[in-house]
This record gives structure tokens, C-alpha cells and sequence, in this order.
């Protein structure tokens, strides 16, 4: 609505929603939502591409470009937060690595295992204290690709993409309400080819720490197509997770995101009111 009302163009900022093959799983808008409206970032990456802040952000900036240069206005929507907080406000200029070593590093991280790989790493870096697989194979990637820590990118200043204003909403349910969507949502996904669009993925053979294998649904459905669940028990486990997720998303955005407005109804007049008199 906001976007047809302000000649605007829609952004994606969902990390999952940029994959391809799943739009059911990953509520990617419909069709029929997106007519008369430009959408931009949506559906664009293979399972097996990576898709990480750095990227997204490059080309959130040159699409909120391309919108200003044709007079719309970019309306960049999604729950991504960590997406929209370095749009909004900048990262530490972390350079981004190159294929091959990131491949480098993950076989040496599969070969050796957590622990040893962990211990060897440690004694390269003693400054990075993080033990979550996914930041040490970053640090490793970043200290590998640069011979420096990423520490020491992490304490340069902030580099923004885009200079720009932002007025920003956050839709805040009630937590039984947001439960009950949650529940409902996926039971609707499985009935609308959830199931269909993850055997489509699993066709691809993507790697396991792809990160479309992440989205919620997506290891359920896996269980459930080799027998290790049922149908009720892969329903019953997603619904759990995806309100877990929704419970540590608010959490996030709560605490760390600042919303000039925080509403109940995504469709809120209020919203629409509060827009135009941003942009004059």
C-alpha cells in the first residue's frame, strides 16, 4: 500500500527472500502483490551463492539509486535487521575474500574439526574471542585473505553505501497474535508447494552451510521427505522454530534497532501520513 501510494519502488531486505526456488517457504511476496509495483532483490541467487551483508547492501545502494534517478521512491522492506542497520548507519570495512580462499578454509575447518581448527586459529589470532563456527571461518577467511585480524577492520571507523534519510517502521504484534501467525503460516505454506519448492532445492544439491538451507522449513521438510518425520511432527517442529525466530527477531529489533514509528497494523494510515510528511 505505502509503496503504490508514494510512486514508490520495493527493496528486499529478507536475507532469505533473495533465493531463488523458494518463494512460498521464505513468504516472498505473490505475484499478484507485486502488480503495479516494482519489486527489486527478490529471487535473484542460486542456492549455492552466497549472500552476505556486504553484498546485499552494495546493491540495496545502487537500486535505491536507480529508484531516486527515476523519481519513485525506494520503500526498502524486510526483517533482516543487521541488513537494514549497516544500510542505515554503516560497517566496519571488513574486505570482502575472494572464492577460493573461503573454499580453502572451509575444507581445512572440515577436515580438522571444530576443536583443532579452533586451537590453530586461536594461536594465529589471540585477539578474536568468538567461538561461533560461522565468525571463526570468517575471521579465518578475512585473516588468510589479508593477514590481518578481523579485529582490526572491526575497530576502523564505519563506511557507509549510501548517503540518505531514513524513516523507519517497525510492526510490533502482541505476542499471541504473532504466535498464531506464525502457526498459521506455515501450515498455509505446506498446503501452497512448500514441500514441492524444498524437493526443487534439495535437486541442487546445495552445500550444507548454504544459507537458504538455514530458512525455517527447509531441514523439516528435508526430514520429512527421507522418512525421519512425519508430516504432523515436521509441521509441529516448524511452527516451533519459526516462532522462536519471530520471538528473537523482536528482541532484536527492539533493543537494537531505532523505529521512528512502531505500529500494530502494517497497513496503518498513520504510516502513510507519517511518510508523506517526511518527503515534504
Amino acid at each position: 500500500m505505502l509503496a503504490k501510494e508514494l510512486n514508490g519502488v520495493v527493496i528486499n531486505a529478507d536475507s532469505m527472500q533473495v533465493y531463488k526456488d523458494v518463494p512460498t517457504l521464505t513468504a516472498r511476496p505473490s505475484e499478484a502483490g507485486q502488480q503495479g509495483i516494482p519489486h527489486c532483490l527478490y529471487g535473484f541467487l542460486e542456492p549455492d551463492e552466497n549472500c552476505s551483508v556486504f553484498k546485499w547492501v552494495k546493491l540495496a545502494a545502487q537500486e535505491i539509486a536507480q529508484v531516486w534517478q527515476n523519481n519513485k521512491v525506494p520503500v526498502i522492506v524486510g526483517g533482516t535487521g543487521f541488513y537494514l542497520q549497516t544500510l542505515i548507519k554503516g560497517i566496519s570495512p571488513v574486505p570482502q575474500v575472494k572464492e577460493d580462499t573461503r573454499t580453502e578454509i572451509r575444507k581445512r575447518f572440515e577436515r580438522q574439526g571444530y576443536d583443532a581448527f579452533l586451537k590453530e586459529f586461536q594461536e594465529k589470532d589471540p585477539s578474536f574471542s568468538f567461538t561461533d563456527p560461522q565468525r571463526i571461518l570468517r575471521a579465518a577467511e578475512v585473516l588468510a585473505e589479508t593477514g590481518k585480524s578481523v579485529t582490526y577492520w572491526q575497530s576502523l571507523p564505519f563506511q557507509k553505501e549510501i548517503e540518505a534519510d531514513f524513516l523507519c517502521f517497525l510492526t510490533d504484534l502482541p505476542r499471541e497474535e504473532l504466535y498464531n501467525r506464525c502457526n498459521k503460516r506455515f501450515e498455509q505454506m505446506m498446503k501452497n508447494g512448500a514441500v514441492e519448492e524444498v524437493k526443487t532445492l534439495l535437486a541442487k544439491n546445495p552445500p550444507e552451510d548454504s544459507l537458504i538451507m538455514k530458512a525455517v522449513g527447509v531441514s523439516e521438510i528435508k526430514a520429512m521427505l527421507s522418512k525421519k518425520m512425519t508430516r504432523e511432527q515436521a509441521v509441529s517442529h516448524a511452527c516451533q522454530m519459526t516462532r522462536n525466530y519471530a520471538k528473537r527477531q523482536m528482541t532484536w529489533f527492539r533493543h537494537r534497532f531505532f523505529a521512528d514509528q512502531v505500529v500494530s497494523d502494517a497497513k496503518s494510515r498513520a504510516i502513510l501520513t507519517k511518510a508523506l510528511h517526511f518527503l515534504g
